[in-house]
């Protein structure tokens, strides 16, 4: 499976991600710039925000009642599409999502 993140400076970068893994894990694993997760997928920081592609925004679902409140502290403004990517679990389902990382 993979992803790809859209990078603020206009690159993108694809890589493959394991079922099960976090899109948080996978830009780690991956260095995708400006995804610290700094509180290591714990939904305590906000430092791992993405913007999904409009495209994937039914099949990655919203936001739950301890990420939407998390969302409202991000370093960048909170977009509608806006996720933490720790919340964001790989499945067949979000095989080939696109996700915007925010400048």
């Amino acid at each position: 499976m993979q992803a790809t993140w859209h990078l603020p400076d206009g690159r993108q970068v694809t890589a493959s991600v394991p079922e099960g893994q976090t899109l948080m894990e996978a830009a780690r694993a991956n260095n995708i710039p400006h995804i610290l997760g700094d509180c290591g997928g714990n939904l305590a920081c906000a430092t791992c925000h993405v913007i999904l592609d409009a495209a994937w925004v039914a099949k990655a679902g919203f936001p739950g009642p301890l990420e939407d409140p998390m969302l409202d502290v991000t370093d960048v403004e909170r977009k509608p599409h806006s996720r933490l990517s720790c919340q964001l679990t790989m499945t067949a389902a979000l095989d080939g999502i696109v996700l915007h990382i925010p400048a």
